[in-house]
């Protein structure tokens, strides 16, 4: 009889830790298809830019939540934390002082993802180095970042470009120069550029 009900006190303890388990993964990346979903991929985009940053401030205070807790596991679950402090955006609440510590953060968890595993998490890698790096005054060195103010052209500056060769580049799922000006030329002309990403790539 003791062990009965030490089978089934067992059993219901696993199964309340699967539980806890399974709703904290679908926490983050619930997190990140929301934030998906309000850059219009797989939904409406919110249309203003004020509404935006204060979605976003508040997922990432979220997921500041879940990694201050261990929640985070699995690659996804770091892929999907980098891609949304990877959207951090400058306001005057929010200083740029802090969305660059935002973009750096988003970099570490890429880099776990990776680590444990998710290359498709190389791009978000390249991609919030970059972003750091122009966010604290430095050029660019993979070329991910596309930017255009006040209906200027299209340009990926500050950007030094013979730091990483193309051949690692394509490592990172990042486009080599060529392909770059390509799509450059594809925002200038209101297209999304076919060629975001090298055949083969996910993010």
């Amino acid at each position: 009889m003791l062990f009965i009900l030490f089978f089934l006190t067992a059993a219901a303890t696993g199964l309340t830790a699967l539980a806890q388990q399974t709703n904290q993964e679908t926490n983050i990346h619930q997190l990140y298809l929301q934030d998906q979903s309000d850059r219009g991929v797989g939904g409406k985009a919110v249309a203003h830019w004020q509404d935006l940053a204060k979605r976003d401030n508040a997922r990432r205070d979220r997921v500041r939540e879940l990694m201050a807790s261990g929640a985070l596991k699995s690659a996804r679950d770091f892929h999907d934390a980098a891609f949304i402090f990877q959207h951090s955006v400058q306001t005057n609440e929010y200083p740029l002082t802090a969305t660059a510590n935002d973009y750096l953060l988003a970099h570490v968890l890429a880099n776990v993802a990776v680590a444990k595993g998710d290359a498709t998490s190389l791009w978000i890698s390249a991609a919030s180095l970059d972003r750091y790096l122009q966010s604290i005054g430095q050029a660019e060195v993979f070329g991910t970042q596309y930017q255009s103010k006040d209906e200027q052209p299209t340009t990926q500056e500050p950007y030094n470009r013979t730091l990483v060769p193309d051949a690692l580049r394509l490592v990172f799922c990042v486009p080599p120069l060529k392909q770059q000006l390509s799509n450059a030329a594809d925002f200038n002309s209101g297209k999304y550029p076919a060629g975001i990403l090298p055949t083969g790539c996910q993010r």
